[in-house]
């Protein structure tokens, strides 16, 4: 990984430690909340390469625009999103948070990683 990615995937990283249990974001909010508005894959690409990255990252708890699990695959198993999600008292419905709205994380703007 070159460096300039490298310090951006941190960025990331360092952003979605910060979800709360309980709650979700968006690609394209955290995208936003990094000043990269438009870079919502690549931040799914950086999320599916986190799974050996210390301290870990709760990448499950990042889903799409709409509540839907869109990376569910990148997981160990099929359901294992699901589990985690539900395991922090969120109700999944056919692949979707149910109530999304409801638990969307809005952090405060000392959240937010320059």
């Amino acid at each position: 990984m070159e460096q300039k990615n490298s310090r951006f995937y941190s960025q990331i990283y360092e952003l979605v430690r910060q979800i709360p249990e309980g709650k979700v974001s968006t690609y394209g909010h955290i995208a936003k909340m990094l000043n990269k508005e438009g870079a919502a894959r690549q931040i799914g690409y950086a999320l599916s390469r986190a799974g050996s990255t210390h301290p870990p990252v709760p990448a499950h708890r990042v889903v799409n625009s709409k509540g839907v699990l869109s990376a569910k695959h990148a997981f160990a198993g099929p359901t294992l999103m699901q589990e985690l999600l539900e395991s922090e008292g969120l109700t999944i419905k056919d692949d979707k948070v149910v109530d999304f709205q409801k638990v969307i994380w809005r952090p405060t703007d000392d959240s937010i990683i320059p």
